[in-house]
Formats: C-alpha cells, sequence, structure tokens
C-alpha cells in the first residue's frame, strides 16, 4: 500500500471513528433529555397530587402523617432518577471505551506494520532501535491495559457503593416514616 492510500485509509478510520463516538454522545444525550422530561411531567403530576392531598388534611397532625408518608415515594424517585442517570452515564461511558480501545488497537498495529517495514530497508545495526522501539510500544500498552483495568475496578466499587448508599437512603426514609407512625398510633 503506499503512502497516500495509507493515509487515506487511516482519514477515513479516523472520520468513521468520530462518527460513532458522536453518535455516542448524542445518545447518551438523547437518553438523558429523555429521561429528564419524563421525571419533569412525573414531579409536576406528583406534585399536583401531593398538594391536593396535602390540602385535605383536617388538622395539623393529619398534615405532619401525610409528608412522612409521601416522603418515601418521593425519595425513592429520587434515588431511581440517580440510579438512571448514572446507568447512562457508565453505559456512554463504556460505548466510549471500547471505541477508544478499538482506536489504540489500530494505530498499534499501524505503527507496529510500519517499523516491521522501515525494519527491512533500514540499514545494518537499525534492528537495535527499531527493537527498542517496540518494546517501548508493548510496555505503553501494559501500562495503558493496567490502568484500564485499575479504572473498570474502580468503576466497579463505585457502582457498589452507590448502590449500597441508595439502598440505604431508601430504607432509611422508610424506617424514618414507619417510626412517625408508630408514635403517632401511640
Amino acid at each position: 500500500m503506499s503512502l497516500p492510500e495509507q493515509i487515506s485509509t487511516a482519514n477515513k478510520a479516523s472520520i468513521e471513528a468520530a462518527l460513532t463516538f458522536a453518535n455516542t454522545a448524542f445518545a447518551s444525550a438523547e437518553k438523558l433529555a429523555t429521561l429528564n422530561l419524563n421525571t419533569a411531567r412525573a414531579m409536576l403530576e406528583d406534585s399536583v397530587a401531593t398538594a391536593k392531598t396535602l390540602l385535605g388534611a383536617k388538622d395539623a397532625q393529619e398534615l405532619v402523617s401525610l409528608q412522612s408518608a409521601l416522603a418515601q415515594p418521593t425519595v425513592e424517585k429520587i434515588v431511581s432518577y440517580s440510579r438512571s442517570v448514572y446507568e447512562i452515564s457508565a453505559a456512554a461511558q463504556e460505548d466510549i471505551s471500547k471505541i477508544l480501545e478499538s482506536q489504540l488497537s489500530e494505530v498499534n498495529k499501524n505503527v507496529s506494520a510500519a517499523l516491521d517495514k522501515a525494519a527491512k530497508s533500514a540499514p545494518a545495526g537499525s534492528d537495535v532501535a527499531v527493537a527498542a522501539v517496540k518494546s517501548a510500544i508493548a510496555a505503553a500498552n501494559s501500562a495503558y491495559d493496567s490502568i484500564n483495568k485499575a479504572a473498570k475496578q474502580v468503576a466497579e466499587i463505585a457502582e457498589a457503593n452507590v448502590a449500597a448508599a441508595t439502598t440505604a437512603t431508601v430504607k432509611a426514609v422508610g424506617a424514618s416514616a414507619a417510626s412517625t407512625k408508630g408514635k403517632k398510633a401511640a
């Protein structure tokens, strides 16, 4: 393959990667916009229903009891919204990572092929320099793999912590609402 053909192929691959990246970003933005619109609509409907319910309270004790009872579903919806935002963001990050990994793999393949081609036409004794460059590339790839694995582990730990925190929040609000109901019954 001639140099102009190699440049053309590399440019086409770069454009394809950029389009894939843009499509991933737009799809994520679209999912977030849909989630936000649906959440805003649901919150408006819930606010109207809550206001009607609270306006129907006959005394202050019933008002406090109603507020406590209405807190649990609200917290659960907030937690659900937060989870959805996190899931959309995590999916986008994963897709972008795949695109970058694919690009890096392609670059490594092209650099390796160029080095092999250069080594064949290089003067005697340059094989040491080519080997050093290949070794540096291998070390960089190894470091990238290690960083990537560590980042994935951190993401998994963060996801587990988010899940635990949201579960604890929902339970705490539920327990608080239950204790408020118990105090009112007594």
